[in-house]
């Protein structure tokens, strides 16, 4: 079954969403961004969090210490790379923390599709640009891909059943598309996770 993760929380309303339908991830960012939240802030959005429920922190460009510090505190389980972190920075995360990580990808081309499955990052995410924009990219651009690998940019209620049944990737992973003004909808959760759960 394809796996959810439901990315950018930053209320405890969230967190009760979240807690209530079960995605199997959900995203703490900790990039600069308006869905950005503080270390504090993430461990107490933990504290109320489902414990089954894998916790992802997001980082973009972070010394690799910094971003390593949030997994082996226990604030996060993996970590999620937005930036241009290179195969160095990735095996240098790996033996520091010993925790999964997901490399995000740009996608503009098949070319870039071949890249991403060339990472050693223990899954891949193919998106349309930096995240959270609400754009996806053209899916054309998705051949076989024999790797774990997660589909971003600008899922929501309204193509995420197509994605799954055409493309069967590992799992999806949806910000914008389940928000209305800038923050989480628990309607749109809800009805994201159901049809996911329900091809």
């Amino acid at each position: 079954m394809t796996k959810i993760k439901i990315c950018g929380l930053s209320r405890l309303c969230d967190v009760d969403y979240v807690n209530a339908f079960q995605p199997d991830y959900v995203g703490f960012v900790f990039a600069k961004s308006r869905r950005q939240i503080s270390r504090e802030h993430a461990i107490t959005l933990r504290m109320n969090l489902n414990p089954d429920i894998t916790v992802v922190g997001v980082f973009v460009n972070e010394l690799a210490k910094i971003a390593g510090a949030y997994a082996e505190d226990g604030v996060i389980d993996m970590i999620q790379l937005h930036g241009q972190e290179d195969e160095v920075y990735i095996r240098n995360l790996r033996y520091q923390t010993g925790c999964e990580i997901i490399k995000s990808f740009s996608i503009q081309s098949g070319e870039d599709v071949k890249r991403a499955c060339g990472s050693s990052a223990d899954y891949i995410l193919l998106d349309h640009g930096s995240g959270g924009t609400g754009q996806s990219f053209n899916w054309e651009f998705i051949d076989r891909i024999d790797r774990p690998w997660f589909l971003a940019g600008g899922m929501d209620q309204e193509n995420v059943e197509e994605a799954v049944r055409k493309f069967h990737p590992y799992g999806v992973d949806i910000s914008s598309g389940v928000e209305t003004d800038g923050v989480k909808d628990e309607q749109k959760i809800e009805a994201c996770v159901r049809r996911i759960r329900n091809v």
